[in-house]
């Protein structure tokens, strides 16, 4: 069974730093693209940043670009976003994904629950 399991969410004065991590299992992801998306209040999803299986080209939304960073572990079964410079509008659920085929926006094969990310003003 395949489960992707974020941690790391939590409550932040705007300024603030969070780190997100994703842990996926159930089978090899060593060749899956894998990212994060958000959803805020009443909002659709949307893209935040992904990393190709390789770990070697990562791509960003124009909103985190220059704040958050995202990288893998070693064992490439493990995604990290890494969010500082925090605003209260990038208060969201936070979803890990991962995808063989898609890298970017279109990513779609297997999510997470979701953490929760609230940044307070």
């Amino acid at each position: 069974q395949v489960q992707l399991v974020e941690s790391g969410g939590g409550l932040v004065q705007a300024g603030g730093s969070l780190r997100l991590s994703c842990a996926a299992s159930g089978r090899t992801f060593s060749r899956y693209a894998m990212g994060w998306f958000r959803q805020a209040p009443w909002k659709e999803r949307e893209f935040v940043a992904a990393i190709a299986w390789s770990g070697g080209s990562t791509y960003y939304a124009d909103s985190v670009k220059g704040r958050f960073t995202i990288s893998r572990g070693n064992a490439r079964n493990t995604v990290y976003l890494q969010m500082n410079s925090l605003k209260p509008e990038d208060t969201a659920v936070y979803y890990c994904a991962a995808d063989r085929g898609r890298f970017g926006a279109e990513m779609d094969d297997y999510w997470g629950q979701g953490t929760q990310v609230t940044v307070s003003s």
